[in-house]
């Protein structure tokens, strides 16, 4: 063990700190709602699933939207499809339309689920440019894919949860286990606590489920199976889907158990959050809309990762007390050397498919 985090605490020193995202303006204190005074707005943004204050996906997106919007003097505005969870193709086009008539010169666009309209609505408006945040490439210059590498921090997040002293894990996600971004943090988190156990030599077990989680919103039964997961013995798990979160902080607060968050810092929500997976969807959004207003835009896609800095665990936040900052920077650094290599190709469904694992068994629980 000593030999392996040494390996990572060289490499972290060799290549340094990777330089974090300066936000000049903390987003929380930026308005969500303005005023246009000729009624036109230049930055627009069409929600996923669930609310805008969501506390994860759609608010970090909104985050770096509304920030880039403020701090170059650019007005902005939301819009939210029409039927909440059970929007449509139709509900999502027609918000960007609106955004389009609405004046917007940029569509910051989140969720893989936008596919379809956003392709439409960027066929039918070639002047404005539409960031697709989650998203891949359609072959039109005016669009750009921006993906993350969730395998990265998934597994960032499983090493850590292991190192910490965990043994009995948990795994909770949305989409229904055919959402991209969600594999890929499911398999990355059993990589990350496999590897982990194999350094500490032990066996770990880990509950896996797409379970309740296909919307992305909370319900009472979610909560309900992860409370019987924390009374047989689950110790911590990973909420990977949104406004689930509260089912499973919910679970989590009433049987003296931890969670691990996803997509932005959810430790301000709960105390039971001890860490959680991050990927930078405020900068990445930001950086994107940089592009379209500085002249370098580029159709196509881009994918970020550890070498970007663009995916991590909160330092400043956690409460990990077993596993240092300077074991995690250790490990990191090797990822982005490409010492560690984390397979991003994840299966559909039952993470069962891509095994077995030397350390690590997997309930899938259906």
């Amino acid at each position: 063990m000593k030999k392996f985090l040494a390996l990572f605490l060289a490499l972290a020193l060799c290549l340094g700190a990777v330089s974090a995202f300066a936000e000049a303006l903390n987003p929380a204190d930026i308005e969500d709602t303005i005023t246009s005074a000729d009624g036109t707005y230049a930055v627009a943004f069409v929600t996923d699933v669930g609310q805008l204050k969501d506390k994860s996906f759609n608010e970090g997106t909104w985050n770096g939207a509304k920030l880039y919007a403020a701090e170059n003097g650019l007005t902005y505005k939301y819009y939210q499809p029409a039927n909440g969870d059970q929007a449509t193709d139709d509900d999502r086009y027609d918000a960007m339309k609106a955004a389009a008539e609405a004046g917007a010169k940029v569509i910051v666009a989140a969720g893989f689920m936008q596919g379809t309209a956003l392709e439409k609505a960027a066929k039918e408006f070639p002047d404005v440019k539409f960031i697709f945040i989650d998203g891949w490439a359609l072959g039109l210059d005016n669009v750009v894919g921006v993906a993350f590498k969730e395998e990265q921090c998934g597994y960032f997040a499983g090493f850590a949860a292991v190192m910490e002293g965990y043994t009995k894990l948990g795994f909770s996600g949305g989409g229904g286990g055919t959402n991209p971004a969600c594999m890929r943090y499911g398999y990355g988190f059993i990589q990350g606590a496999n590897q982990a156990a194999a350094v500490l030599g032990r066996e770990v077990e880990i509950k896996f489920t797409w379970a309740y989680g296909a919307s992305f919103s909370p319900s009472a039964e979610l909560q309900t199976l992860i409370s019987g997961w924390y009374e047989t013995g689950t110790e911590v798990v990973f909420s990977c889907g949104g406004s689930i979160f509260s089912s499973i902080t919910a679970a989590a607060s009433a049987n003296d158990g931890a969670v691990i968050g996803v997509d932005v810092d959810q430790s301000y929500e709960s105390d039971t959050v001890i860490t959680s997976a991050l990927k930078g969807i405020t900068e990445g959004t930001y950086q994107m809309l940089a592009k379209a207003y500085d002249g370098t835009w580029e159709g196509g896609a881009v994918s970020l990762g550890a070498v970007e800095n663009a995916v991590g665990l909160p330092v400043e936040t956690w409460s990990l007390e077993n596993y240092t900052v300077e074991e995690y920077e250790g490990l990191k650094a090797a990822v982005v050397a490409g010492e560690v290599q984390i397979d991003d190709q994840a299966a559909e469904g039952d993470p069962n498919a891509k095994g077995p694992w030397s350390n690590v068994t997997v309930d899938y629980v259906e």
